[in-house]
């Protein structure tokens, strides 16, 4: 034992060093050095232990009980860990670091991790709403907010963010990403980056991140969670990668890889994604963790027999870590004395692992995020105020007809009516972490806690959404036959100046494993608000979910609808300031809202066909039954103010390879309030090596205006915005004619012409 306390005592003093401060850990120069020193100590067994991530699926305050968690605990001591997930509060995670610090010979700490998705106590709007805020400032705070209530509670690794482009809004998860777009959700992508590790991993507050999931996942078969990806090189490069490489560059701790399989690879044992492109093209030094229990489930996939083959596989394609997988654990020791696995890409793997530990100050101090002082310094407060400005901005104004919105003052009477209105716990949405169960502010508190004392609300909630329990594991049941409540929701509405329906989809029917068929609205709400239409035409739509929705009905007959999303702690607030006029949407669609669930997938950066869309020939592309194009399109959103958009100028019609032209713009105000519009710039490539899509965001400004005011918003057009992986398998840019657009969304723009000289 003597001999081991040695040991310890030599880590600690050739590793550590003395913090210069209580709150900012030590410098993290040299780190290289240090990792492999570390490195040199250790067997084999030790080097895979830190290649092993456990679920903490027992109370670490406790003993362990059963036999598999004594088995857990007892590699604890045996330094045959080097994460665990799902451990929380800072006792927790004392005690489990204490396993390994007190019992193991070489120390090494442990990291510990959490799906800290949109907020940890104080939940902010699902990633899909909060893009659609189009303000990266807000979402770079937002994940600072979720980093420091995470650390205050023993977490300091976060699997976030979601950066998988998708564009099926059958896809469950595609309320976890950021909607359709590559340049947009590369920008939200850096934004959260920074705001969970700050400027780099030696802030106490920061906690490291994870870019997920690489890659392919959004583009599923039909929308199925975890199924195949049919995808080109091209697609790959154009579409899918740029989010992972903006993360890369932007020092993400840490990536997750995905459940799918892409053109025939499960990504779990795609050396050409990790080893290649990951690690060797984009030169990235942290580490690669699997999705939970990925390794193991290519067994499923069919290329593996067993654990063994799968570890095999996982590893050599440069797969570090494995998530409550078992099979690192169980197989690499003996694929490495058996030669099926290198031990220089062990080595590879640990001191990606180790490196990150270092960066984190676990070295320095293993208990550093097991600090009970940290959470009384948090003002929950200050962060509710964050979830409802950030909330408020999220919300998209689709259609205001009748001039409804804002809500005037000669309403008197407002009906509250439908499933969600007073709704405290969907608001919180899916992947909520540590959100308390009914915590936000329901639509109908909203509303009453923002009201002008002399109008009277009333509320009837028409029909349940579904019945039964539900959780992140059990789906609601939905209410398809019970309409008990219609005749109250019918009379309520008849008698008021105003009525606000409030439908859409409970927290767990968007999520992992939750795709669907059908993306209208569930059960008996379609029925319940033509009812009461029929009654009231004074109606305004307050939609809340996670995806987008099918809701052509609703366009065509509901006079105001609003989309509302999945907002968070403050979502009913945040409502209420927009239906009340408190605040002017600005939201802007990151997702486009189908006419049909046939259109899916459906997006705004599609590609032409040889035989474009033609409304009176059949055999041009395009469908029989229904328009082509979205019912609201990518970057759309309305406002209570009229913005108005001048021609479009160009400082050149020509331009070179090393120089740049600026597009410009004058956007008005011509509307009676101040308001805020978000002012896309597109570019198309009209002819080059490979097809290319009909116009791709490569710009966005927010710009305030008020009444009376304009403004001209000027872009700078360079060659690096050109660029794009063509026919030579490069990402270059190819001479020729460009169109450039500007406008409000990515159907409505202004077009000029422009192009590169080579």
């Amino acid at each position: 034992m003597k001999k081991l306390n040695l040991l310890g005592c030599f880590l600690l003093g050739c590793f550590m060093v003395k913090a210069q401060d209580s709150t900012i850990k030590s410098s993290v120069k040299n780190v290289e050095a240090k990792v492999d020193s570390v490195l040199t100590l250790m067997t084999l067994e030790e080097k895979v232990g830190q290649l092993v991530q456990y679920n903490g699926s027992w109370d670490l305050t406790g003993p362990a009980s059963e036999m598999n968690n004594k088995q857990k605990e007892e590699n604890l001591k045996a330094g045959k860990v080097g994460a665990m997930l799902n451990v929380l509060s800072v006792d927790a995670t004392r005690e489990a670091q204490k396993l390994v610090m007190e019992n193991s010979r070489l120390q090494i700490p442990l990291m510990f991790g959490y799906d800290v998705i949109h907020g940890y106590t104080t939940i902010f709007p699902v990633p899909l709403a909060e893009t659609a805020s189009w303000d990266l400032e807000a979402m770079e705070r937002t994940a600072e907010i979720a980093a420091l209530e995470s650390a205050a509670n023993g977490v300091n690794w976060t699997f976030s963010p979601m950066i998988d482009v998708s564009r099926d809004a059958r896809w469950g998860r595609i309320m976890e990403g950021s909607g359709e777009d590559p340049y947009l959700t590369s920008k939200v992508a850096v934004a959260k980056v920074k705001g969970y590790q700050s400027e780099d991993l030696a802030n106490p507050r920061s906690i490291a991140a994870t870019a997920k999931h690489f890659a392919g996942y959004g583009f599923g078969e039909a929308g199925r969670d975890y199924n195949t990806v049919h995808i080109g090189e091209n697609e790959l490069h154009n579409t899918i990668l740029p989010p992972f490489k903006a993360a890369a560059d932007a020092g993400v701790a840490t990536f997750m890889n995905a459940f799918n399989d892409l053109d025939g690879i499960p990504a779990t044992g795609h050396k050409t994604l990790q080893r290649d492109i990951l690690k060797r093209d984009w030169d990235w030094n942290g580490f690669v963790v699997s999705d939970w229990g990925s390794i193991p489930e290519m067994i499923a996939h069919g290329i593996a027999k067993d654990k063994k083959e799968a570890a095999k596989i996982a590893l050599n394609a440069g797969s570090d870590m494995d998530m409550e997988g078992g099979a690192y654990e169980s197989s690499l020791v003996d694929l490495v004395e058996e030669g099926e696995v290198s031990e220089d890409y062990i080595n590879d793997a640990v001191k990606r692992v180790l490196r990150v530990k270092f960066k984190l100050g676990l070295f320095d101090d293993p208990y550093l995020y097991s600090n009970a002082n940290l959470l009384d310094q948090i003002s929950f407060e200050e962060h509710k105020a964050v979830a409802r400005d950030v909330a408020k901005k999220s919300i998209v104004l689709l259609k205001n007809e009748k001039d409804l919105l804002p809500i005037k003052e000669f309403v008197k009477k407002i009906a509250v009516i439908g499933p969600l209105a007073d709704d405290k716990d969907t608001p919180i949405g899916n992947w909520r972490a540590q959100g308390e169960a009914n915590s936000a502010v329901s639509l109908l508190e909203g509303l009453q806690n923002n009201n002008d004392e002399n109008v009277e609300i009333s509320y009837a909630k028409g029909a349940d959404l579904g019945v039964g329990e539900r959780s992140f594991l059990m789906p609601l049941e939905i209410n398809e036959t019970d309409k008990s409540g219609f005749e109250e929701a019918i009379n309520t509405a008849s008698e008021a100046d105003l009525v606000i329906v409030a439908l859409g989809e409970d927290a767990f029917q968007t999520g992992e494993g939750r795709s669907q068929v059908n993306i209208g609205l569930a059960g008996v709400q379609q029925e319940l608000l033509e009812e009461i239409y029929k009654v009231n035409q004074n109606v305004v739509l307050v939609l809340i979910n996670g995806r987008p929705l099918e809701i052509t009905w609703a366009a065509e007959n509901i006079p105001a609808i609003v989309e509302a999303w999945q907002l968070g702690s403050e979502s009913g607030n945040a409502i209420a300031d927009v239906l009340l006029g408190d605040y002017n949407p600005s939201g802007k669609l990151p997702v486009s809202f189908p006419r049909a669930v046939g259109q899916e997938p459906l997006y705004y950066n599609q590609k032409s066909t040889g035989r474009p869309s033609n409304p009176t020939h059949v055999t041009y592309s395009g469908y029989t039954d229904e328009k082509k194009d979205a019912l609201y399109p990518f970057g759309f959103g309305l406002s209570y103010t009229d913005f108005e958009y001048g021609d479009l100028q160009l400082s050149s019609e020509e331009m070179d390879a090393n120089g740049s032209i600026e597009a410009s713009i004058t956007l008005s105000n011509i509307g009676n309030v101040e308001g805020k519009e978000i002012v896309q710039l597109y570019l198309r490539d009209l002819v080059a090596s490979t097809t290319r899509p009909v116009k791709e965001l490569k710009g966005f400004e927010a710009v305030n205006l008020a009444p009376g005011e304009s403004k001209t918003v000027t872009f700078e057009i360079d060659e690096e915005m050109l660029q794009f992986y063509n026919a030579n398998r490069k990402w270059e840019s190819e001479a020729g004619e460009f169109e450039v657009f500007i406008g409000g969304n990515s159907r409505d723009l202004q077009k000029a012409t422009f192009s590169l000289k080579k």
